[in-house]
């Protein structure tokens, strides 16, 4: 789905954290993928496919399954770590879309065990998670996946690896990709251990400004009128965004993370009142990764603070009849009381809630 064929990222109206949540998690994929909560006819799945054409091309070993990086040896299947100077290959990063109903040999890959045991040869066929290795995997109405289905997935996600073990027969090949997953809640949500894991979480609703509505209209006009001309209006946003998030990629690593950060993090979680450490850690990476975007090589507290928006609105402890999502208000205020020292140990256990 490149080319012609696909809305422009850059030319979407709105949604502004449904689109930086997107661009982040493609610049850092350990983010662990993001989920978007929102009804009907809200662009999501066409920002998610836009998202995809934005991803700067990529170098492979040629005639490798998964598509491995020659470059890096540590992520690599067992057949490429063993060869000597592979050919290369440059290939568009896929995207993968999970179809309802997909079986886990489907998702995971199949092992051949009677081939296994007569000929000694473990034959693997691989699945979505390797196809989608280095891309981006597409999960429409994630909520109604099976449970066990979207386990795998988030755990694939956070491994980077897809172990698949059949009779004592294992084979592993690395998984790394964006997991992008979309819902709408009216048709029912995810349960709270399996929404807790995806990294980022944003909701999003129609546009409530009457001009903005109206340039929605007229810009899908023009894209069924003339998708090719349409795409050329945004060719060159389209590349400069391309640009900045391959250039975020380079330096991210390079982003100095101290002791402040980790602290703040740490003082927001706790005033906000979310269970265990992964919002500590998911804010201190997406902190990271929005330095990394404006291409500065340390966090400050106004990253922190964005990150906050994207991490904590569905980890929140909730009551019976209580909103859904934590409102950038009641985040903002966290974050002030945070920057002050505000929040003692005794109130690990207090949630912005009550």
């Amino acid at each position: 789905m490149q080319g012609a064929a696909v809305y422009p990222f850059s030319a979407l109206v709105g949604q502004e954290r449904m689109r930086l949540a997107l661009v982040l998690t493609a610049v850092n994929p350990r983010l662990g993928g993001v989920l978007v909560q929102g009804e009907r006819g809200t662009a999501k799945s066409t920002v998610v496919r836009a998202l995809a054409s934005l991803l700067p091309e990529i170098e492979v070993v040629e005639g490798c399954p998964y598509g491995c990086d020659p470059d890096e040896r540590g992520a690599q299947c067992d057949a490429c770590r063993v060869r000597e100077a592979p050919p290369r290959a440059r290939r568009r990063p896929r995207l993968e879309t999970l179809p309802l109903g997909v079986t886990e040999d489907r998702l995971v890959g199949t092992l051949d065990l009677e081939r296994a045991l007569r000929a000694g040869e473990k034959h693997f066929e691989p699945g979505l998670l390797a196809r989608a290795h280095r891309g981006v995997l597409y999960v429409d109405e994630v909520n109604l996946l099976e449970d066990h289905i979207v386990d795998l997935l988030l755990d694939s996600a956070a491994m980077g690896l897809n172990v698949v073990e059949r009779e004592g027969v294992s084979h592993t090949h690395p998984a790394r990709f964006i997991l992008v997953g979309t819902m709408n809640p009216e048709e029912g949500e995810l349960r709270p251990q399996l929404l807790d894991r995806f990294g980022l979480c944003v909701d999003v609703t129609a546009e409530a400004d009457p001009a903005a509505r109206s340039e929605i209209v007229l810009r899908r006009l023009a894209w069924e009128r003339d998708p090719v001309a349409f795409r050329a209006r945004f060719e060159a946003e389209e590349q400069a965004l391309a640009e900045r998030i391959r250039a975020a990629r380079q330096v991210l690593d390079a982003v100095a993370i101290d002791a402040g950060t980790c602290e703040l993090a740490a003082r927001l979680s706790l005033r906000i009142g979310v269970d265990g450490h992964r919002a500590d850690i998911l804010t201190v990476k997406a902190a990271a990764t929005l330095a990394a975007l404006d291409g500065r090589r340390s966090v400050s507290p106004g990253d922190v603070a964005r990150a906050a928006e994207l991490v904590y609105p569905h980890r929140v402890r909730r009551k019976p009849f209580e909103d859904r999502a934590l409102g950038t208000a009641e985040i903002a205020a966290a974050v002030a009381e945070a920057l002050r020292g505000e929040v003692p140990a005794k109130k690990a256990a207090t949630s912005l809630r009550r």
